[in-house]
């Protein structure tokens, strides 16, 4: 692959892993949040549907950073030049972002910090094993994506 090329393919991974992040962080707020109401931020340790509530619209605001640094990111580095814009160029590093921000939302707020669990119950460990499992399985993927797309360059 020649240097330009790999330049090109590589300046969107790094908007792309923060884009992923925020965006796979929307996706567990709206999703496991508001849609299932699996959980909110604090739920293992408070069931004060206000301070949930909060701690729920300061993760959405943080999600949204992410979405916007992103973003801008991504915009400064295109209005540079030289951007490879195949699909698999920025969905790698998006799934690879999502699993990231799985990996370390579900290492720090499920294990670490015992915040709240994927769904409590029962089977709440095997929920967080899960979690923690797609969110590699995420990374894995868009990392073979992403060689993939650079043996297509050859």
């Amino acid at each position: 692959m020649t240097h330009q090329a790999t330049t090109a393919r590589t300046r969107v991974l790094g908007p792309g892993l923060v884009l992923g992040a925020g965006l796979g962080g929307f996706v567990d707020g709206i999703v496991l949040h508001q849609i299932l109401q699996w959980h909110h931020l604090l739920s293992a340790r408070t069931s004060d549907i206000e301070a949930n509530t909060l701690a729920d619209g300061l993760f959405h605001a943080a999600s949204w950073v992410f979405v916007a640094a992103g973003l801008f990111w991504l915009w400064r580095r295109v209005g540079r030049g030289a951007v490879d814009w195949r699909w698999s160029a920025l969905i790698s590093p998006l799934l690879a972002g999502w699993g990231l921000f799985n990996l370390v939302e579900g290492l720090v707020n499920h294990h670490l910090l015992g915040l709240h669990h994927v769904r409590a119950g029962p089977h709440r460990t095997a929920y967080d094993v899960g979690f923690l499992l797609f969110g590699g399985l995420l990374v894995g993927l868009g990392a073979a994506l992403h060689r993939r797309s650079a043996i297509g360059q050859r």
